[in-house]
């Protein structure tokens, strides 16, 4: 089953909210992780989660700042 970009980032919401513990309703597509706290550490590790989740790897090529960001490079990834 192909994943839409609203799939994608309800997992990603939903690994934010798990991991670092914020409101869903304080993420939106243009949310940047400096807002939420995000510091490196957290995003591998929710790659990390993010991969299991859906069975792909990503490698981060770059600095993702915003959730939108981390939505569209996944959809890159998955549509490969």
């Amino acid at each position: 089953m192909k994943e839409t970009s609203e799939m994608i980032f309800e997992k990603i919401t939903a690994i934010i909210i798990d991991h670092i513990g914020v409101n869903a309703e304080e993420i939106t597509l243009s949310t940047t992780f400096e807002e939420l706290g995000v510091d490196s550490l957290d995003t591998v590790e929710m790659v990390m989660k993010l991969e299991e989740e859906l069975g792909i790897e990503l490698e981060m090529e770059g600095q993702l700042e915003t959730v939108g960001d981390l939505v569209k490079y996944v959809e890159s990834k998955i549509s490969v």
